[in-house]
């Protein structure tokens, strides 16, 4: 096994993958399984979210494991600059959280799902994609492919969810 040069990084990578993919196959098993409704237990709502949540666990827990047999938790094994965090990574990940936890606490929910899906992907796509210094030309055509890229997969996600999953949407 080739040695990682990052174990404390890695630690913490595979604990947050760990822990989501707990929570992901704690809340599939949790949906409704339509027993009533004599659906098929192949095709219900919960099953590929908490088969990919149990893949999230085995996977997480096999990088903490290796991790911790690099010597993660050694003093010194985990400075900020190891984990690639600088300033500018700093502001792009609060952003990228704020945007998420904007989408999933003010939006869904109270507004139609396809029109909360589209304001949040049009968002983070233009936060992250236009600089201050493009020409506007060339901004307005990034903004354009943005709401384009959010229509799209407001549109498709929608679909997969009430169409192929059949997930009622808020």
């Amino acid at each position: 096994m080739a040695r990682t040069p990052m174990p404390r990084a890695d630690l913490l990578a595979g604990t947050g993958f760990l822990a989501l993919g707990l929570v992901a196959a704690v809340e599939s098993w949790r949906m409704p399984r339509f027993e009533q409704l004599e659906v098929n237990p192949w095709s219900v709502p919960g099953l590929v979210p908490g088969l990919i949540g149990l893949v999230l666990v085995l996977l997480g827990g096999l990088l903490v494991i290796r991790a911790l047999r690099e010597g993660a938790l050694a003093p010194g094994a985990g400075a900020a600059r190891e984990l690639g965090f600088d300033a500018e990574t700093g502001r792009r990940t609060l952003l990228a959280l704020l945007l998420t936890l904007g989408y999933a606490i003010g939006l869904v929910g109270r507004l139609p799902f396809r029109t909360a899906t589209f304001l949040f992907v049009l968002a983070f796509v233009a936060l992250f994609r236009i600089r201050r210094e493009m020409p506007p030309g060339r901004m307005l055509r990034e903004l354009a492919l943005a709401a384009l890229e959010a229509l799209l997969v407001a549109l498709a996600v929608g679909f997969v969810f009430e169409r192929l999953f059949y997930v009622r949407l808020p």
